[in-house]
């Protein structure tokens, strides 16, 4: 059978494989976050600004509460675990298609690995602490009253912040040192050359990529949105003959599409910091690796969109005093209007395939 072929079945069936554990795996995931009520114990009501949400609440009220986080472990969990077994079946058999379903290999798919559990780890951490409920316990307060103010609220932007920069600097370390990348390529011109500038532009580039974690908002919005730009780069990776990361990237689209399947109105759990910290970073890792980050923003237009709504409205309250918005994110300046959530999402979707479809075809023409 051609190579060329057998690549494509490879990392199509890893795809589906990672879909259907997924999808398996769910119901034990949400017996066990409804069991313990993992989820928020009170609504958010003050933005980044400390001023009231009114359309926020207006229209989730009682959508934080009762409905679980940690729906995010289904995204990174999945992938982790289908990596390692897969690379265990090859020490048990010689047989040709155990041997090419692996897909952990040192040049492609370690970072974006540890990118995704690092990231997410650390998501973990701040949904539990939002989850969990302020000791009442004369001794655990004294104990842990360093950390009692992140509980019930979570880990605070400033540290998220300083975690993020500091996963995205051991990734421009490896790149620069391990992989000898110092470039981006921009299409349709060709390499530019950042030198000792590509560590704080990898750096900036990450944290500007989970700033559009934000689109976590609404039921599907986010499982739609990264499904798109994953599958986009899962084409891109192919191209670029870089098998290992585009099956990486359709694995976590399967176990993406499995979280969206029970994430469609009405949500049996949110994704959480856990799968947004997770993907967000990984995302950055992903385009450096295939080389594609000048049309990241294209194919995560969705992302520039909801991050860039919230700084717009953020500068405009500040300097100007009055909103440009009715809520930010966008998402729910369009809820404020009087469109449904399902409207909504469903054209935020429509957006995102399209400018996907876009991105793929400008790297590739470029």
């Amino acid at each position: 059978m051609d190579p060329a072929i057998t690549n494509v079945i490879k990392v199509f069936i890893l795809g589906t494989i990672s879909f259907i554990v997924a999808f398996l795996m769910t119901p034990l995931l949400t017996h066990f976050l409804y069991k313990h009520k993992l989820w928020k114990n009170k609504v958010r009501q003050k933005g980044l600004d400390g001023n009231q949400l009114e359309v926020f609440t207006k229209y989730h009220s009682e959508k934080e509460v009762n409905v679980p986080r940690l729906g995010g472990l289904l995204v990174w969990i999945t992938p982790l675990v289908l990596i390692f077994l897969f690379y265990i079946f090859t020490f048990f058999s010689d047989y040709f298609w155990v041997q090419k379903l692996n897909f952990l290999s040192r040049d492609q798919t370690w970072l974006p690995l540890f990118t995704l559990v690092a990231a997410a780890l650390i998501g973990l951490i701040d949904d539990i602490l939002q989850i969990i409920e302020k000791p009442t316990n004369r001794f655990l307060n004294f104990t842990f009253k360093k950390f009692k103010r992140y509980v019930g609220g979570g880990l605070s932007l400033k540290y998220r912040i300083v975690l993020v920069t500091l996963i995205g600097a051991i990734g421009s370390w490896w790149f620069y040192s391990k992989l000898g990348q110092s470039s981006i390529l921009i299409p349709f011109y060709g390499d530019l050359e950042l030198g000792l500038l590509f560590i704080p532009f990898f750096i900036i580039v990450m944290l500007a990529t989970y700033s559009g974690g934000v689109i976590d908002g609404l039921d599907g919005l986010s499982g739609g949105a990264f499904a798109a730009i994953f599958t986009a780069f899962t084409f891109i990776a192919v191209e670029s003959a870089m098998i290992d990361l585009a099956a990486f990237c359709l694995v976590l689209v399967g176990s993406i599409l499995a979280f969206l399947w029970f994430n469609i109105p009405p949500a049996r759990f949110y994704m959480g910091e856990t799968g947004i910290l997770g993907l967000t970073t990984t995302l950055t890792v992903v385009a450096f690796l295939t080389d594609s980050v000048a049309v990241l923003p294209i194919i995560g237009i969705l992302l520039v969109i909801e991050s860039g709504s919230v700084i717009v409205q953020v500068i405009s309250k500040k300097f100007f005093h009055k909103k440009v918005f009715l809520a930010a994110p966008i998402h729910h300046h369009f809820e404020g209007i009087g469109w449904p959530h399902y409207k909504v999402t469903m054209r935020f979707w429509i957006i995102g395939v399209i400018a996907a479809i876009a991105g793929v075809v400008i790297r590739f023409l470029g």
